[in-house]
């Protein structure tokens, strides 16, 4: 893999247009985890439960002991946001869930 392909753009829903290159690596193991727990249906997990059933799923090797788990979590929810796959209800706390 070259190291270009290392790196992969990402949206951000609050910044519609802007770009920004993450790991590949971290975001395909947090994206795939993030969609694996998410429902279909609402109302959804909040964020702090979605990180609590996607951290055991993780590799250790990328996120020792859920380091910066956090970062990646929100990274992903907000690309996966721009690009329609997850939606956000209006709620307090913040709850999600998949298209």
């Amino acid at each position: 893999m070259s190291r270009e392909d290392d790196k992969i753009e990402v949206e951000n829903i609050m910044s519609p247009g802007r770009m920004h290159r993450v790991d590949r690596t971290k975001y395909e193991a947090m994206r795939d985890a993030l969609l694996a727990v998410l429902p279909d249906e609402q109302p959804g997990l909040t964020v702090a439960e979605a990180k609590e059933k996607l951290l055991p799923l993780l590799p250790e090797t990328l996120f020792p002991g859920g380091a910066k788990a956090g970062w990646w979590l929100k990274a992903a929810q907000l690309d996966l946001e721009a690009k329609g796959v997850i939606l956000r209800d209006d709620s307090k706390p913040l709850r999600l869930h998949r298209c």
